[in-house]
């Protein structure tokens, strides 16, 4: 996953920072709260680990700012040293999925991490040997094959895992940097023109179209989104009024 760390004490952002890399996640420390902010408007992360405490706006701000500004199910995790029932009660009822209290212990952060991702992202595992059915699609990542509607076409490698990826998150903005890093790593350097010929190419292959239920487009500045549409034939007889209640 990608984590991103809101921590101003530099030792306990590294601390978490070099447990959870070594688990295997990316992970990006700010130690300002409108820092993240703005940056999380052009990336995408998958968890967010907030401190109460901070030099400008206040972790529970954040949390706030991130509920109403960017999504009201992506994972947040508190890790602070405040430990009163009243701080923890208001964290929760604020939006945290967790709350940590400092000092952090390193088998237990790694535990709620796992936990959290099997609940937020049950899908997220690498591409199954069984067939993964999602939206009426079903992705084969034995033969790099996606079948819908009767009719099995085939995908190159990459193309496979980046519409996997994108059917994983339907609804969901990808920024082209998560998008980058999850599909061609994030050491691998690629012409911006190379994942927009990816996502063209899906698109006309899996036939994601609005009239056949499907939207994929680019969020500008950003990335992309796949979502699904209403593709139902617009009525074409007068509607009936509905009495209002009085």
């Amino acid at each position: 996953m990608r984590i991103a760390i809101l921590e101003d004490e530099f030792s306990q952002a590294q601390f978490v920072s070099q447990l959870l890399v070594r688990q295997g996640h990316s992970c990006f420390c700010f130690s300002r709260g409108r820092e993240l902010m703005q940056r999380i408007r052009r990336e995408t992360y998958d968890l967010l680990f907030l401190d109460w405490g901070l030099p400008d706006v206040d972790g529970l701000s954040v949390l706030r700012w991130v509920r109403q500004n960017v999504s009201p199910t992506l994972p947040v995790v508190f890790m602070t040293s405040r430990a009163t029932e009243s701080d923890i009660v208001e964290a929760l009822g604020y939006g945290a999925d967790d709350y940590m209290v400092k000092p952090l212990r390193q088998a237990e952060l790694i535990a709620r991490v796992e936990a959290l991702a099997r609940r937020a992202y049950p899908a997220t595992k690498p591409a199954a040997l069984v067939p993964e059915v999602l939206a009426g699609y079903t992705f084969d990542a034995r033969r790099n094959s996606v079948t819908f509607r009767g009719e099995t076409v085939s995908l190159t490698q990459k193309e496979f895992e980046l519409a996997l990826i994108l059917f994983r998150n339907i609804s969901r903005p990808l920024s082209r940097s998560y998008l980058h890093e999850i599909i061609w790593g994030r050491d691998h350097d690629i012409p911006s023109r190379t994942m927009d010929t990816h996502i063209s190419r899906i698109r006309t292959k899996l036939e994601l179209r609005p009239d056949n239920g499907f939207r994929l487009f680019p969020v500008y500045s950003y990335g992309y989104r796949l979502e699904l549409v209403d593709s139902a034939p617009c009525a074409t007889t007068e509607p009936t009024p509905v009495a209002m209640a009085s």
